[in-house]
């Protein structure tokens, strides 16, 4: 016999479903990779980056090198080798991306944009523009004291960003940016936009500005995080060091300074991501504009988000501060540079205007609004400290989810994003009859509804199905 958990009917105080809607949107018909439809030029000539491009990254090399290079092989092999070593390494790099730069190109083939590197093994990466979910314009430090810019392709199920094309000039990025996203948003019959030349760099259209984040909240909530908390104890630990071990040399010394910068260089590399941080609303979504040493430009499409959540910082909350984050599909959740995707919602902001920000997102939303309603009293075997700030709940659109005890958080799913729900039950929640009801969007998160009573936790299952289904019929 089975040990599975009886399934209760789905009846209960989570309501009735919604009723369902039109019918879904009929199939495109199939496209022919490299095959471009009728009336659209098959090849343009192809185009080179910016012949800066390998200054660039032999610069960027450069850093890496001397990072690379420890502390400790300067001891060893003193001042004179160490930058002879630095010296050829770097002028290695920067060889190498001269012969990549030369041998690079790309240009737009129907609708399709194609790719082309490489000197021994040659490759061409065709990207379907009717897959392009974004094209974001990034320039950092050293592109922005050279004029130049980068420009970062995301496309559907990618497992990172696609094709990176650094670097070209700031009017060239923003023209190709502009022809890009119109032709991932035009029919497949329809002829393309006509390139225009641009003399100088097209500007951004920023649409409606709803927030702009000011820079000493932003500063302030920076310094109230453990690792600035933490700095003073590491500054004490190394004076006093130095002062009581007459031996310690410059090597141990900087090793010291090192290992602390790396304790705060997370707060410092928000305050750097985040400053003069702006939100506009555009058509085609929101517009986000960050950065200080690294300008970013990108476009988050509200129709490909899955999942809005809220964090309450322990520290921020005295000051009544918070933070939002968006889950987009398409975009690389397994990134290792978590800056390539657009999640930064509200880096800093009250809660009237999260409540304005999630408006935009989520029409008719209201945080303080949403339905929330504890687990049974018998959750705080499992979770004697944290039960009591668990809460789940459904709203009219979306299915809300708080948890979270030092950190407080909210997420908040839209019934149309949720892929696939779980009614999952452990060990222990066996005993007190208990289970986890998890909701998955496409961006592989989702929300989780911990330590649901058992026939309520089927019940909910049941209902977010059913809404899930209607939603999904209605768009």
């Amino acid at each position: 016999m089975s040990d599975r958990p009886p399934r209760p009917e789905p009846v209960g105080p989570w309501g009735p479903p919604q009723a369902a809607g039109a019918p879904p949107h009929a199939a495109s018909p199939p496209h022919v990779a490299g095959a471009p439809p009728a009336g659209l030029p098959t090849e343009e000539p192809r185009q080179r980056l910016h012949p800066l491009s390998p200054v660039l990254h032999g610069a960027k090399s450069l850093i890496v090198v001397i990072a690379g290079l420890s502390w400790s092989t300067l001891s060893r092999v003193g001042f004179g080798w160490f930058v002879a070593m630095v010296v050829v390494l770097a002028l290695g790099a920067t060889v190498l991306s001269v012969v990549s730069w030369w041998n690079t190109g790309y240009h737009v083939v129907g609708r399709e944009l194609r790719i082309h590197e490489g000197l021994l093994w040659r490759r061409t990466r065709a990207i379907p523009l009717e897959r392009l979910q974004a094209v974001e314009v990034v320039r950092p430090l050293l592109a922005q004291l050279t004029g130049l810019a980068e420009l970062r392709l995301e496309v559907v199920g990618g497992g990172k960003t696609e094709a990176p094309l650094a670097y070209l000039g700031v009017a060239e990025a923003a023209a190709l940016r502009q022809r890009l996203l119109a032709a991932a948003g035009r029919a497949p019959g329809q002829p393309p936009a006509p390139v225009v030349a641009a003399a100088g760099p097209v500007p951004e259209v920023t649409g409606r500005e709803l927030h702009a984040v000011r820079k000493a909240d932003l500063l302030v909530s920076q310094l109230l995080t453990p690792q600035a908390f933490l700095l003073p104890f590491g500054v004490v630990f190394v004076v006093a060091q130095f002062l009581s071990e007459g031996s310690w040399s410059f090597i141990a010394v900087a090793s010291t300074l090192t290992a602390m910068a790396g304790i705060v260089l997370q707060p410092v590399r928000r305050v750097l991501d985040d400053w003069d941080f702006r939100l506009a609303r555009e058509d085609a979504g929101l517009r986000v504009r960050n950065g200080l040493l690294e300008t970013r430009v990108q476009t988050v499409p509200l129709d490909r988000v899955q999942t809005v959540g809220v964090t309450w910082p322990l520290l921020w909350r005295w000051k009544g501060w918070l933070r939002l984050r968006l889950e987009v599909a398409g975009y690389a959740a397994g990134e290792s540079d978590d800056r390539n995707r657009p999640d930064r919602l509200l880096p800093v902001g009250d809660l009237r205007t999260a409540e304005m920000i999630v408006d935009e997102v989520l029409p008719g939303v209201r945080l303080t609004a949403l339905p929330l309603r504890p687990p049974p009293a018998r959750a705080r075997w499992l979770r004697p400290l944290s039960a009591r700030v668990l809460g789940a709940g459904l709203g009219e659109r979306v299915f809300a989810v708080r948890s979270g005890l030092v950190t407080r958080q909210l997420a908040i799913v839209p019934y149309a994003r949720i892929q696939s729900v779980r009614v999952v039950q452990g060990p222990a929640q066996r005993r007190l009859r208990l289970a986890t009801v998890h909701a998955d969007t496409a961006s592989g998160g989702g929300a989780a509804a911990y330590d649901r009573d058992l026939a309520e936790a089927w019940a909910l299952a049941a209902e977010l199905t059913a809404r899930s289904h209607a939603a999904r019929q209605v768009r």
